[in-house]
């Protein structure tokens, strides 16, 4: 964290208005602009396109009667905060919108008056205690300005925080409640970001689903009233994603603007549109308030999750590709947040619970043939586990299945020449285990009532330091053990019935944010303990696919649905705001196991490769003509990883429009000398029309070499006279080269010669 003082009236790209009491944030192509009222709140002026600094902007501000109005002063009928465009706005002061905060005093009161106390502007970007937040590595990458409000009656500081990149179009946002009172106060709601918009010309974007569809791109025009999408199930979950979006009608991938919000936070959450009957639109987000409270003793402070907030005029891939950098390189930390990631087998689909030592070092003597680089033990290796129903939290090798542990397995398999790693889902017990038996209260329960279960197991109470540090215990032990280089982190189910035996009876709504801070604690104990292992989150695939978990974890399972037609959809919408290096991307065995779709190898592959690529089938069951697929395969993505991995991402045919039968993507290197595009078909057509594909991204005045293709083009021509996608892949392309039917996909690999 850097933390350079600056002053309290400009940096470059903060600027104050001392006479007009404004500020004006500068992004790269973005303005931020906002003043302190006339009752010394604070007002919202403008967010948009970069303009030019001016010494007032005053002329922005309308302030005039209404009818019905409620107004703060009397003999004054225009000032009405119902009317007024404000920054964090409170409740029950002549604004019947919904408010970002409600504090709970001791005499029933919800009425606050937090008034502008300072400001200060400074280098760099701090740390948000116990929270992942984006960050810099030099304090000249971004400036933060920090304002303090102040309520007298309950000697209460709210400190509102902006942080603005130099390079990138981000702004972040958190929120600090500080108690200096001599009474306890209780925070009811607490939203990290409030911003109101001039208009409501938006259309909303969102990623929703569920299990095995995780993050699918919706969009609909934003009507009067609150919309607004959400979750109370302990997670960020798989039904919606903690991100949403406004845009314009006429914004499409690549043109027009739109304003991203997306919250780095793994628990209950809350995005909504307001629009009033002015259509002014008051975009919020933050942890959701439902069954949420927060009990602020005298000294105490609570500090909100961070939203970051990008504004593109470049269209919705604009957006993804200034949330894919930052997200890459300023939020993913730690040793593996750069290194070149390892070409994986997982065993799960390919022997489930049924396996031991041999058949593992079996899987792994031929993984290691076809060139993979880590093999990865999934569920069923520990207690007494064979199916589900029993041993989680018994955190001990299954000697009937592994008699040398895993350290005796570890090391047989990293003498292969590969390297090790194991699945977890530390967070959870199962009641057929020991844990269980010996701490019963250690799980999230309501006294004399009914505990639900979720796939036959509970979910340990992470908001007890004593059951957090009991966990950190048996993992760490094992970490210390074992030549360990991977950790998969799963975690299987929601909460019921929240309630902890830890707490009293006025912090139990406490407890699923502690849960989650739990859940952080335990993270970054363990990557600061073993920089070296690259640790990979799951929940049940996508339940927890957020920013808060990429913080500690780099990686993540995009889905349990490894089937390559439905990867597109999953992956595609998933790009909206999280980079390839983020999505971990498999081929498996067909029919796959989802969805019993059969689809060709080279299509599986194909999708895979844009994404952390790895493999979760019996390799030893295959013939030796698809080991030899195998091989090859794995060579293309390490000759290629790095701009994967690293490289800009362009979605070029959406698998949401048009029915949805074409998919197409295109991600360049940094240099723009390398490209790989992937080109996908659901359904042949009979007797079809031509099409082209677009690409994006390329130097006009390159020209490419495309793997397989004859002659050289210029990147103008490939950006607008396209790549002609004969018959839509059905029969030969002008090279001779037969790709056809359903399920069908095609790679083009480009090289410039400069």
């Amino acid at each position: 964290m850097f933390r350079v003082p600056v002053n309290t009236q400009s940096s470059g790209l903060v600027r104050y208005n001392e006479d007009t009491k404004e500020f004006h944030i500068q992004g790269k192509d973005f303005s931020y602009i906002f003043n302190i009222l006339r009752n010394k709140q604070l007002g919202h002026i403008y967010y948009g396109k970069r303009i030019h600094h001016s010494e007032s902007y005053s002329h922005l501000i309308v302030i005039e009667p209404k009818a019905t109005s409620s107004c703060v002063y009397e003999g004054d009928l225009a000032f009405s905060l119902d009317m007024l465009k404000q920054e964090y706005p409170a409740y029950g002061t002549t604004d019947y919108r919904e408010p970002a905060y409600q504090i709970h005093q001791k005499n029933g009161s919800r009425i606050t008056n937090f008034e502008y106390k300072s400001h200060q502007i400074y280098d760099g970007k701090p740390k948000l205690d116990g929270l992942p937040a984006t960050y810099t590595e030099n304090g000249d990458e971004a400036v933060t300005l920090e304002i303090t409000l102040h309520d007298k009656l309950i000697d209460m500081d709210i400190i509102l925080l902006y942080t603005v990149y130099k390079e990138l179009n981000v702004l972040t946002r958190s929120t600090k409640f500080i108690n200096h009172g001599k009474l306890s106060l209780d925070l009811s709601r607490a939203m990290s970001t409030s911003v109101d918009f001039f208009d409501s010309d938006f259309e909303m974007i969102q990623l929703s689903g569920s299990w095995a569809r995780e993050r699918h791109l919706l969009s609909r025009p934003l009507r009067p009233g609150i919309q607004s999408i959400s979750s109370t199930r302990g997670t960020s979950s798989t039904q919606q994603n903690p991100f949403v979006a406004l845009k314009r009608k006429e914004t499409n991938e690549h043109i027009g603007e739109v304003f991203g919000f997306s919250f780095v936070y793994s628990g209950n959450f809350l995005a909504q549109i307001e629009v009033d009957q002015y259509d002014v639109s008051r975009i919020m987000m933050g942890i959701h308030p439902f069954d949420f409270n927060w009990k602020l003793e005298s000294g105490e402070s609570f500090q909100t999750p961070e939203v970051v907030m990008v504004y593109s005029d470049q269209g919705i891939n604009g957006m993804s590709q200034t949330y894919h950098k930052l997200y890459r390189t300023r939020l993913a930390k730690g040793e593996w947040r750069d290194k070149t990631r390892p070409v994986l087998i997982n065993n799960w689909e390919a022997t489930y619970f049924d396996f031991d030592e041999g058949k593992i070092l079996t899987i792994a003597n031929t993984a290691k043939d076809l060139g993979i680089e880590l093999f990865v033990l999934d569920d069923g290796w520990f207690g007494n586990r064979d199916t589900d129903k029993t041993s989680l939290g018994d955190w001990y090798p299954n000697i009937q299945k592994l008699p040398n542990g895993i350290v005796g397995l570890a090391e047989k398999i990293t003498k292969l020449g590969l390297k090790f790693g194991f699945w977890f889902e530390p967070e959870m017990v199962s009641k057929v285990s020991e844990l269980y038996s010996q701490h019963p209260d250690w799980i999230i329960h309501v006294p004399n009532r009914h505990s639900s279960h979720g796939r036959n197991q509970f979910v340990l109470d992470f908001s007890r330091r004593e059951v957090v540090d009991h966990i950190y215990e048996r993992m760490s032990a094992l970490l210390r053990a074992a030549p360990i280089s991977y950790v998969k982190w799963d975690m299987n189910r929601y909460m019921t019935e929240i309630g902890s035996a830890g707490l009293p009876a006025d912090r139990q709504k406490e407890v699923p944010h502690r849960y989650i801070l739990g859940v952080y604690d335990l993270y970054d104990r363990l990557t600061s303990e073993f920089p070296h292992v690259l640790f990979e989150s799951c929940a049940s695939g996508g339940a927890r696919f957020d920013p808060g978990m990429l913080y500690y974890a780099p990686q993540a399972w995009t889905s349990d649905d490894t089937d390559a037609i439905e990867r597109l959809k999953i992956q595609y919408g998933t790009s909206v705001v999280y980079p390839l290096s983020s999505m971990g991307a498999h081929v498996s065995a067909v029919p796959n196991h989802q969805v019993k779709r059969s689809t060709s190898l080279e299509t599986r592959a194909n999708v895979a490769y844009f994404g952390m690529f790895g493999y979760e089938l019996d390799v030893t069951k295959m013939p030796e003509e698809e080991k030899q697929q195998l091989r090859k395969q794995i060579n293309f993505y390490k000759e290629n990883r790095d701009i994967i991995q690293n490289g800009t991402f362009y979605r070029l045919k959406s698998p949401f429009e048009d029915a949805g039968n074409v998919t197409a993507w295109v991600v360049v290197s940094q240099d723009q000398k390398q490209a790989i595009a992937g080109y996908y078909q659901v359904l042949a057509k009979p007797n079809p029309g031509y099409s082209k594909l677009l690409l994006k991204g390329l130097n006009p005045d390159y020209q490419y070499k495309i793997e397989g293709k004859v002659g050289k083009r210029f990147g103008n021509e490939l950006m607008n006279a396209g790549i002609i996608m004969d018959g839509e892949y059905s029969g030969l392309d002008a090279e001779g080269i037969d790709f056809g039917g359903d399920f069908s996909s095609r790679i083009f690999k480009m090289e410039a010669e400069i």
